[in-house]
């Protein structure tokens, strides 16, 4: 509905009243409802899996369209992420926001920092999204409050044009609100459980879901040591569960992604039940590291599998888990990756050890002989060194092509000395295209990155704090954030503003008419930033 539409819907609801509405403006509480589009975290979870489901058929028909996210482990961080997106490209088109597990367990946990363990609260990653979008929202009501400023400016100043410009403005307005892709862990306990949690999840908000294949009450980070997969079977359950949440919920259109940590993961709990050589269990099964068994070599308390005609103990470590054979990573990702596809999964996350396209590339080939929609979110994370991998890359390709490398130390590509050679050239425009490469070439749909906004925070601080208190004393602020703020025209800095006083003020200007008590007035020392 246009901003017209509603001042006219309201206007006469008012005149219905008799006069005992006459207190209420109508284009006050068409401002207001425009400044609050989204009235449940399920009308979000609806409208931006729309969104995700446009982006994914969009990218199907050209690669080139692929979509990316950076983790945010606080609303406000979220909010300025897409204030900024919007500022700097004019929409928020094809960029979305990851929450991560591991931000929500090392920022966000009562019990205070932790380990990516799944030790934190269940209802944190809930209570998380639906903060981010209140952030959202209100990002949305304070733009939308300075478009009707400066339509009420216009409308004193006489200027007709300008009048309509803003109301065409007005009526296109672009939300804040975009897809969130949220980490479920490994579910959180057993199916129910992941059930459970998935609602409450999507009630908030979450369009996305996603759910990896560890044991809950095992998992680890995936760039950790240490990992301990699931059977299918299990996984499947899970799967299952998730969707008849989005169900429910009557989010039909909602999006899971199946994440695997095959890859890194050598050992499982359980062994996979089977009923007949082929199926699903017995090849979840056939990677398990098993030795032949006899009535000589038998031991006490042995688990035995049957497997040909030959009777098989799978290797059991101290800790009761079984051992997968060296080398199966990758064919447990691809038969995990098929195996989510066919139950329902709608994207896949491999989570792999480097971030190498060629790598990912063979494994999504093979997942794409049997399901040629397979697409991927990537996990672009912090955890890999970019910097060193990327130029041992480098490394290794020009020494197969024979090119002289004898003035490079493979061992320390790191090192400042080599920032700019060719080599450190070659590496870094590798970094740069790394995402459209690999959007093109290995079926990334969604590049994402983790725990970007942890590592901001944390290197901005630094750098505040050895200004701040040391030599620099107030001059640390000033010209290391706040100078930079006004020049960069970034939108904190009238923080009045963007914590909400404005939007205050034209309620109680709403409410109370003349009477109101604003804070925004002439000595208002946020007008030195105007």
């Amino acid at each position: 509905m246009s901003y017209q539409d509603h001042i006219i819907e309201m206007g006469q609801l008012i005149k219905s009243k008799n006069g005992t509405w006459d207190g209420i403006s109508p284009e006050a509480v068409a401002r207001m409802r425009l400044q609050n589009r989204f009235k449940t975290g399920l009308e979000i979870a609806k409208y931006t899996a729309d969104i995700m489901r446009k982006d994914m058929a969009a990218y199907d028909a050209d690669p080139s369209q692929y979509t990316q996210s950076l983790g945010c482990w606080h609303g406000f961080v979220a909010q300025q992420k897409l204030i900024s997106i919007k500022k700097h490209f004019g929409s928020t088109k094809r960029r979305y926001i990851y929450l991560s597990g591991w931000m929500v367990a090392a920022l966000r946990s009562e019990f205070g920092p932790l380990p990516d363990q799944s030790m934190h609260e269940k209802t944190t990653v809930p209570a998380l999204i639906e903060e981010i979008y209140t952030f959202l929202k209100q990002a949305d009501a304070r733009e939308l409050g300075l478009l009707f400023r400066d339509l009420d400016a216009a409308r004193k100043a006489g200027d007709n044009a300008k009048e309509q410009a803003l109301l065409e403005e007005i009526d296109n307005f672009e939300t804040h609100v975009v897809p969130i892709i949220a980490d479920i862990d490994a579910g959180f306990g057993n199916a129910e459980a992941t059930y459970l949690l998935a609602k409450k999840m999507i009630e908030a908000g979450a369009c996305a879901i996603q759910i990896e294949n560890q044991v809950s009450d095992e998992k680890q980070c995936g760039h950790q040591d240490g990992k301990v997969t699931v059977p299918h079977e299990d996984f499947i359950q899970k799967l299952r569960a998730v969707r008849y949440a989005f169900l429910e919920m009557g989010v039909d259109n909602g999006i899971i992604v199946a994440r695997t940590d095959s890859l890194g993961a050598g050992l499982t709990k359980q062994i996979a039940v089977s009923h007949e050589p082929g199926d699903l269990g017995d090849r979840y099964n056939s990677f398990l590291d098993c030795e032949e068994i006899t009535p000589e070599n038998a031991r006490n308390g042995d688990v035995v599998i049957n497997r040909n005609g030959k009777l098989l103990r799978p290797k059991r470590l101290p800790s009761n888990l079984f051992q997968f054979r060296e080398g199966t990573g990758v064919d447990r990702v691809v038969l995990d990756c098929i195996t989510s596809l066919q139950n329902g999964a709608d994207l896949l996350w491999i989570e792999t050890e480097k971030p190498h396209v060629e790598q990912i590339a063979e494994m999504v080939d093979r997942i794409r002989e049997v399901r040629p929609e397979a697409k991927l979110a990537y996990n672009n994370s912090p955890s890999f060194n970019w910097t060193l991998n990327f130029r041992q890359q480098v490394f290794d390709a020009w020494s197969k092509e024979g090119k002289d490398v004898s003035a490079y130390d493979r061992a320390k590509l790191m090192s400042v000395d080599y920032d700019s050679t060719p080599l450190a050239a070659e590496a870094d425009e590798k970094i740069r295209t790394f995402q459209a490469d690999a959007a093109k070439r290995a079926g990334i749909f969604h590049h994402l990155i983790t725990l970007p906004t942890y590592h901001t925070a944390a290197l901005s601080t630094d750098n505040l704090a050895k200004e701040y208190f040391g030599a620099q004393g107030m001059l640390g602020y000033v010209q290391g954030v706040q100078r930079q703020e006004i020049r960069q025209g970034i939108a904190c800095v009238k923080h009045q503003n963007m914590s909400g006083s404005d939007i205050g003020d034209d309620h109680k200007e709403y409410f109370a008419g003349e009477a109101a008590l604003k804070a925004g007035g002439v000595h208002n020392t946020m007008n030195q930033f105007a």
